[in-house]
């Protein structure tokens, strides 16, 4: 199993949250995806997205000029749409390799903004089919982080604990491995450090590296469709999911999108010997402190 991370809000734009979402896909569903994926952009664009550097990102799908060019005019007919779309993406392609501003019709913004949205659900909707799973860690902005740089943040801790989870779900000898949208260099080997303390050096962590290995991949996203996938997933989710605590307010045209994200989370139980219940486990979640419980204990008894 392969969990594709990407996050959303770290740089604290204008993104109400911080999201580090994953997508869980099990290697024999995930080439019919990406094959799957990239027949939805010949019938929505009538061109790979590569092909006209059309970013599979969601702050550059899904931002408000797309829902603003989409509502200049009602659904028009499918081939129509198509090929208002392609003609719109190639004007843009030749002019970022040089060429003089191309006039574009209202038609052509209109088409472009329907398709790009019709792509997205689709997108969405064929992770669903095939069977993919979702995990995140929506955060608030402000949450306080560890002091000590080496340690790893919670919302990755718990990113991790929910895909252990539903590997031990899966079956009794599912494994799993976790590939990230490459950082910057440093970012990479810090991240790496804190990954494996965490997984070697903590009575959790260690126990979990019985499912997950420790070292992760890193690959670019823009190569890689399912970490683009992982990132429309955290996009959604920062700007259209809402859960308990969380008031900033959504983007309403989002909110579709978000409910397709959310609907594919992983939900488990786990029984707690202490108690002798049994809990609900969400792969999506809510956190306002990012520090591990014994830095929180200290700061409560100063």
């Amino acid at each position: 199993m392969l969990l594709f991370i990407d996050e959303s809000g770290h740089d604290h734009g204008a993104a109400p949250y911080e999201v580090l979402a994953g997508v869980a896909i099990a290697e024999r569903d995930l080439w019919n995806l990406i094959q799957a994926i990239r027949d939805a952009e010949l019938q929505f664009f009538c061109v790979h997205m590569a092909e006209v550097g059309l970013e599979f990102k969601g702050k550059k799908l899904l931002k408000n000029k797309t829902f603003r060019h989409g509502r200049q005019g009602p659904p028009m007919e499918v081939n129509r749409t198509r090929d208002l779309t392609r003609e719109f993406l190639q004007k843009g392609w030749k002019e970022a390799q040089g060429s003089a501003p191309l006039p574009r019709t209202k038609d052509e913004f209109t088409a472009y903004g329907q398709s790009v949205q019709g792509f997205v659900l689709r997108v969405l909707q064929l992770a669903a089919s095939h069977r993919a799973k979702t995990f995140a860690a929506l955060v608030n902005t402000a949450a306080p982080k560890p002091t000590d740089p080496a340690l790893l943040r919670k919302d990755y801790a718990f990113l991790f604990e929910r895909f252990f989870y539903y590997l031990e779900d899966v079956s009794e000898t599912e494994m799993g491995l976790v590939v990230f949208d490459e950082l910057e260099k440093a970012r990479s080997r810090i991240l790496l450090s804190q990954m494996e303390r965490y997984f070697l050096q903590t009575e959790k962590g260690y126990q979990r590296s019985s499912r997950i290995v420790p070292e992760p991949f890193f690959v670019h996203s823009d190569l890689t469709t399912a970490v683009q996938l992982a990132d429309i997933v955290a996009y959604c989710l920062n700007w259209g999911t809402r859960l308990n605590r969380m008031t900033e307010p959504t983007r309403p045209e989002v909110e579709p999108f978000a409910k397709l994200a959310f609907n594919m989370r992983y939900v488990g139980k786990r029984y707690d010997e202490m108690t002798e219940k049994e809990w609900p486990c969400y792969g999506v979640f809510y956190l306002d402190d990012l520090r591990p419980k014994q830095e929180r204990d200290n700061e409560r008894e100063k």
